[in-house]
C-alpha cells in the first residue's frame, strides 16, 4: 500500500479528517480530534497506527514489517513498513483495528452523537 491508497483508506472510514499538527512533514488522520493514524511526509515508507497493547506484540512477533512505533508510546503503537510484504487486506484491517481502538476509548455521549463511528470493524 503506498501513501495515496493509504491517505484515500483512512479519509473512506466514518468522520475522519486530515491535519498537520505536528508541522508539515507529517499527515495526521483523527476522529473528533482523536488521532489513529500518522503518516510522514519526507520519509513515507512507514505509517504509525494505534493498537491493542496484547495484539501489537502478537503482530510484531509475526510480521518483521510491524515494529513498534518510534517517538510514539511503544505499548499502544505501531510502525509498519509500506516496503514490506504485508498484504493489503491486513493492512486495511490494521487501519480499521486502529480507528476502532480510539473509538471504543471515546465517551458514550460521543458514540451516541455519532452512531456512524461503530460501524467500522
Amino acid at each position: 500500500m503506498n501513501i495515496e491508497e493509504f491517505r484515500d483508506y483512512c479519509l473512506s472510514l466514518p468522520m475522519v479528517e486530515e491535519d498537520m499538527r505536528f508541522g508539515e512533514e507529517y499527515l495526521i488522520f483523527n476522529i473528533l480530534g482523536k488521532i489513529f493514524a500518522c503518516v510522514g511526509l519526507s520519509r513515507h515508507d512507514y505509517f504509525v497506527l494505534k493498537c491493542d497493547p496484547e495484539y501489537a506484540i502478537s503482530l510484531r512477533e509475526r510480521h518483521t514489517e510491524i515494529e513498534p512505533a518510534w517517538h510514539w508510546n511503544k505499548r499502544y503503537w505501531n510502525q509498519l513498513s509500506m516496503e514490506g510484504t504485508l498484504s493489503r487486506e491486513l493492512t486495511e484491517s490494521l487501519i480499521r483495528h486502529s480507528y476502532s481502538e480510539v473509538v471504543k476509548k471515546m465517551t458514550l455521549k460521543a458514540k451516541k452523537q455519532y452512531p456512524q463511528l461503530l460501524t467500522v470493524r
